[in-house]
């Protein structure tokens, strides 16, 4: 019921998600795409319309070295290309698309990724990236950024031969504040229960306001969001 009418800071995974199965839902039946940092396969599914590939280094296995936000649990087994996100053994002009999605922040040279991408997809192929614009740490220690600007993309696809399509920054400041709010009960998840609940109890006048003003203060994710989402053409 709380989240039903206080939804702030809840809807950062469920606007990503969608956006990348719409644009998935937009590559024409039978194109080849790859899914680099595939992972667990979770847009496998989406792709039943294209030749699906994915790749991933397959190093990190749930438990990392313990510290941040850990999975537990991580299975890589399927992943159809083992290698470096840099090197990926296969020849140029290979893909009609490539999908990369929360991987960019563990990629310890970012830049040399866009070069492979670049150099593997076919002309006019079409690369979709999402990544954070700010994160907590997680799947460490294969985590080297806290996240991308659309800048950084702007940048940097254009230099290695992309055109950008579609620029999304996905929330604002105060939806971001929102979601970290959320989070103290799990950051917190060694201390005691009382003070648990005292948190629960004290940020819901905290998540009203902050709904509030995310509906009234415009242009506030020039300052702070969730997320970028791309989608770019090779030229």
């Amino acid at each position: 019921m709380f989240n039903k009418f206080i939804w702030i800071g809840n809807n950062n995974q469920i606007i990503r998600e969608n956006w990348t199965k719409n644009q998935l839902s937009k590559i024409p039946r039978g194109n080849s795409i790859l899914d680099v940092g595939a992972g667990e396969l979770r847009f496998k599914e989406y792709c039943s319309h294209l030749e699906y590939q994915s790749q991933d280094f397959c190093q990190y296995d749930g438990l990392g070295d313990g510290k941040g936000l850990q999975t537990s649990k991580w299975d890589t087994n399927k992943i159809d290309i083992v290698s470096d996100i840099s090197n990926i053994p296969v020849p140029n002009s290979s893909y009609d698309a490539i999908l990369c999605t929360e991987v960019f922040e563990h990629i310890p040279d970012p830049i040399s990724a866009i070069a492979e991408f670049s150099r593997i997809l076919k002309k006019e192929g079409v690369l979709i990236i999402t990544a954070p614009f700010s994160s907590l740490t997680h799947f460490a220690p294969y985590y080297y950024y806290s996240g991308f600007s659309k800048y950084f993309y702007e940048y940097h696809l254009n230099k290695n031969g992309f055109m950008i399509e579609e620029v999304i920054k996905n929330g604002n400041f105060f939806e971001f504040l929102a979601q970290e709010i959320r989070r103290v009960k799990y950051i917190s998840k060694k201390t005691a229960f009382f003070w648990k609940v005292i948190s629960f109890i004290s940020s819901f006048p905290i998540l009203v306001l902050l709904q509030y003003l995310s509906k009234k203060v415009s242009s506030t994710d020039e300052f702070l969001y969730f997320g970028t989402f791309i989608r770019a053409r090779r030229k």
